[in-house]
């Protein structure tokens, strides 16, 4: 049976002289998704790896502001499918109104509207045209 430091060793965890050790990220990830897991507690974890509570909490606050990218742990990894378009599938009629509002151009006493689905390099067409007509 192999020793804690041993252990922690094949882990990739680095033990000083004067007993001190240096976790890798990523053994640290490990530990905090571990006691994300249904059931595991930070002290249950803590006693597994031989490290203090505090550090594993120290950790998990760690994961929480960004600072540690945790691994999937007890779930297999799964892809969503994937669909190509060309061009964006037109959204069905009762969505156009709700997802583009009239477009308003107002030159002068003129007020020009436009559907919301009017692409924008036309109305930049239109706009300039004004322009060039005052």
């Amino acid at each position: 049976m192999e020793t804690t430091v041993e252990f922690l060793r094949r882990l990739g965890v680095s033990t000083s002289s004067d007993g001190r050790r240096r976790w890798p990220d990523a053994v640290k990830a490990r530990i905090v998704a571990e006691t994300l897991l249904p059931g595991a507690t930070v002290n249950a974890v803590a006693r597994k790896y031989d490290v203090r509570a505090n550090h594993v909490s120290s950790w998990r606050r760690m994961a929480k502001d960004g600072e540690l990218v945790l691994p999937v742990l007890g779930k297999e990894a799964a892809f969503a499918p994937l669909v190509v378009f060309d061009s964006p599938p037109a959204p069905p009629p009762s969505e156009v109104d709700a997802l583009s509002p009239a477009i308003e151009i107002v030159a002068g006493e003129m007020l020009i509207k436009l559907d919301g689905t009017t692409p924008a390099a036309r109305v930049a067409q239109i706009v300039r045209a004004l322009g060039e007509t005052a």
